[in-house]
């Protein structure tokens, strides 16, 4: 999920980036940036599971279940429960820094869109901003709507919920539940995201459909060909039968 969520953000940097500066290549707009970064981000999400993962198995494994909490925390150790709170916090920070600078990528993409527009009075100056306006509209929202909630939730998940009386944490772990089947959502959504706005995608799925109707046609032709042949074939035989007969 926060990789999805880190390389959003890289893209719409490099989205801004190719708009402000369109005539030159920044450093940061290099494949060997762009591998590099990649790698960054993925190593660092990979060990910040990891010392998750290690530490639940040397001091948690095994634990006795507590009662009176629910969810995983149940079987936290005092070690574990620390850095389980440290992985939230980081992870706050960093949505936070995430959506801040998309925001702010994006409205500084739209202006520079906009400046163009109007020192170009064109129907399709004006068409185009529009477009870019409502692609990038969807894709702040759709990123607010599925990770935001979970957010939102998150930290007094991991901080006020302990202190919190059985029913209370019973009430704020059905709500973290549901708050991430709604950043799974995102996952379902991107596909819908790339359909409507990738032309390269549509033009290639409408060449299916022709394709794919063309062998239709095809297959009913020759079909009907086929038929044709035999009805002849029968006609022929019944022919050559009467005339025997007589």
């Amino acid at each position: 999920m926060y990789a999805s969520i880190l390389f959003m953000d890289f893209i719409a940097a490099n989205r801004y980036l190719k708009i402000v500066r369109p005539l030159e290549t920044h450093a940061l707009q290099t494949v060997r940036t762009a591998r590099h970064i990649s790698i960054g981000a993925w190593l660092s999400l990979l060990a910040m599971s990891s010392v998750y993962l290690l530490l639940f198995l040397l001091t948690s494994w095994g634990h006795v279940h507590k009662p009176e909490k629910s969810g995983c925390e149940a079987l936290h150790s005092p070690q574990l429960s620390l850095v389980y709170k440290i992985t939230h916090s980081v992870s706050m920070i960093l949505f936070t820094f995430v959506l801040v600078s998309l925001i702010a990528l994006y409205w500084g993409t739209l202006q520079k869109i906009r400046q163009a527009q109007l020192s170009t009075q064109t129907t399709s100056r004006s068409q185009k901003f529009k477009k870019s306006k409502r692609n990038m509209l969807v894709l702040v929202v759709v990123f607010c709507v599925c990770f935001v909630p979970y957010h939102l939730v998150r930290l007094p998940y991991a901080f006020i919920k302990p202190q919190t009386k059985l029913c209370t944490a019973q009430a704020f772990y059905v709500l973290k539940e549901l708050t991430i089947l709604l950043s799974v959502l995102n996952a379902c959504l991107d596909p819908l995201i790339y359909f409507i706005f990738c032309k390269a995608f549509r033009a290639q799925l409408g060449f299916k459909k022709m394709s794919d109707s063309m062998r239709d046609s095809d297959d009913k032709s020759q079909q009907r060909r086929m038929s044709n042949m035999m009805s002849y074939i029968e006609t022929k035989i019944s022919t050559l039968r009467r005339e025997s007969v007589i």
